[in-house]
């Protein structure tokens, strides 16, 4: 697009001119969804935006212009509800297509949209309902999820009204009635009613590894800093489809299927499924020709388990991968399989990529990657002090400079939160890490992931990569349990590859393998066997109920 030409197309030489001459600039009035899709619509109305693959096998294609035209009816039907500036939205939607023309026509009416997960209980949504002020819940009509919103609607202070996506319902206005009554066109507001970049534009409840979610708030500046996620690491191409895997209520979905991949001009690939299976991803992948692939180190350790010699992916020319730190040996494996490395890169719900693999530097394995233009990243002591190179410290953010795009507002209506994370013009973000002498991040935990035994500090994630190593292991979590002489002993709780089956002799050939692969003070002296990890949606492993789970219990 035009106005982001030199944004968007820049060509570095290497890493370096890329931190020092990459920059982000828009206009104060700034909208997504009229600077963005409406212009792409304009300038290419008829190329293909999105490739939806329903479970059932129904595909549909979305031009931008489709978008543009159906936010337009969307934002009409929102507005005749009383859904404004200002306004929160919940939207409990799957991988449904109405997500991205949703989430269009709230920003188009300057309202705040707020993605959730399917897996929401009544007392969940009652608990975001008061505690975001919900004045409307979008959902599809499937399974519990409308009878959860209903449950939930006496108890929600602020609900107004209840749209339902497919199908009819007592109660409920339907979405596709309501598009197909309204209006094509939607003037773009002024004076009060239009939003600027610091506006408030989305609520992200945190997936939560510890406690309970957390509101972050993110203003109109946050998809224009998802440039440099889609063309500078996942490497998007206009002519290519890139298929990130998510579910609509993570926010790894908005880094991957909408913003930067939009700026990028390429199709996004939509996969709608309830379960996932290694083979039948791999097939879709195969069949729909992806060209760009991003997914949690949980999909990639699956795929290794597969024959990738059965599928041809040969269309695939690049790999990314977020969420939780990789492990060598599935990047090892995936690239003997396919000639591909995947390209690690670190953020959080509060930020965009803050480090990264970036397509202008040569990765390196096991690496968070380095650090963004768009962030003055660090790592600090417990003072907030730089620590020297080799040194564990806590990956931070510097702000002194003011407030980069893609970085959170606050923790909505928690200030104590706020300035418990945010204070003295740095934002820590709770993940411990070292940087070697060439600039290079890797990643040890986060804070309250670290064992303590014995004396020593053990990071979670080098005991998983070793174990990950071996051929019986399909996924682990490292914890520590309690033990009265030394503090905490690690714990490795381990989901077997197939063809494995658990047994004490097993478990001593574990704990050598991590003796030889790592120190001898790293093995975990205590291996439980399970079918499944505890995870949260966006397949992080929730370690703390583990540890919950194992409280109280000496070995």
């Amino acid at each position: 697009m035009r106005i982001f030409e030199n944004y968007t197309r820049a060509e570095y030489e290497d890493y370096y001119d890329f931190k020092k001459n990459f920059r982000l600039q828009a206009p104060e009035t700034f909208n997504f969804a009229y600077d963005v899709m409406d212009k792409l619509a304009e300038e290419k109305p008829d190329k293909v935006a999105m490739i939806w693959l329903g479970r059932s096998g129904e595909e549909k294609r979305f031009t931008f212009r489709d978008f543009s035209l159906l936010s337009n009816k969307a934002a009409n039907f929102f507005a005749a509800q009383g859904i404004g500036k200002g306004d929160m939205v919940l939207l409990i939607l799957k991988r449904r297509y109405e997500f991205w023309i949703s989430m269009l026509a709230l920003h188009k009416l300057g309202a705040i949209a707020i993605p959730a997960t399917h897996l929401l209980t009544k007392k969940d949504i009652v608990y975001r309902n008061n505690y975001a002020d919900v004045k409307a819940v979008i959902c599809v009509n499937e399974g519990d999820i409308p009878l959860h919103v209903e449950q939930a609607a006496p108890e929600s202070r602020t609900l107004q009204t209840k749209i339902l996506v497919e199908g009819a319902r007592e109660g409920w206005l339907s979405f596709d009635e309501g598009l197909a009554a309204a209006s094509e066109e939607f003037p773009r507001p002024t004076g009060e009613a239009a939003t600027t970049l610091h506006d408030p534009m989305i609520l992200f409840f945190t997936s939560g590894t510890t406690g309970m979610p957390k509101m972050v708030l993110h203003n109109h500046s946050y998809p224009l800093a998802h440039i440099q996620t889609a063309i500078f690491w996942h490497n998007v191409q206009s002519d290519g489809i890139h298929f990130t895997v998510s579910d609509s209520g993570w926010g790894k979905c908005l880094w991957g299927k909408f913003y930067g991949q939009w700026f990028g001009e390429t199709t996004v690939f939509v996969y709608e499924f309830d379960k996932f299976e290694p083979q039948k991803m791999l097939q879709v992948m195969q069949d729909y020709k992806i060209t760009t692939f991003c997914a949690p180190p949980t999909i990639y350790r699956y795929f290794i388990k597969e024959d990738l010699s059965k599928f041809d992916l040969s269309s695939l020319c690049y790999a990314t991968t977020a969420g939780e730190a990789l492990n060598p040996e599935v990047f090892d494996q995936f690239k003997r399989a396919t000639g591909i490395d995947i390209k690690e890169a670190f953020g959080q719900t509060e930020t965009t990529a803050i480090l990264g693999n970036f397509v202008c530097m040569k990765g390196q394995k096991g690496s968070l990657g380095r650090p963004s233009p768009l962030y003055k990243v660090d790592i600090v002591d417990e003072n907030g002090e730089s620590c020297p190179p080799g040194e564990t410290g806590e990956i931070a953010i510097h702000t002194d400079r003011g407030t980069p795009y893609g970085l959170f507002m606050c923790y909505y209506k928690d200030e104590e939160l706020t300035r418990k994370a945010w204070h003295d013009g740095i934002y820590r973000t709770g993940d411990l890490a070292w940087r070697d002498e060439k600039g290079y991040y890797w990643y040890v935990g986060r804070a309250d992931d670290v064992i303590k035994s014995s004396g020593y500090r053990i990071g979670p994630f080098e005991v998983e990569s070793a174990l990950m190593e071996h051929p019986a292991v399909l996924e682990t979590g490292i914890t520590g349990v309690p033990h009265p002489e030394r503090g905490q002993v690690i714990k490795a709780t381990i989901v077997l590859a197939p063809g494995y089956v658990p047994s004490e002799e097993l478990k001593r050939e574990l704990q050598d393998h991590v003796k030889k692969a790592t120190a001898p003070y790293k093995y975990p002296r205590v291996i439980e066997f399970v079918d499944e990890l505890p995870k949260t949606i966006s397949g992080k492993i929730k370690r703390f109920e583990i540890r919950n789970k194992d409280a109280g219990q000496t070995h």
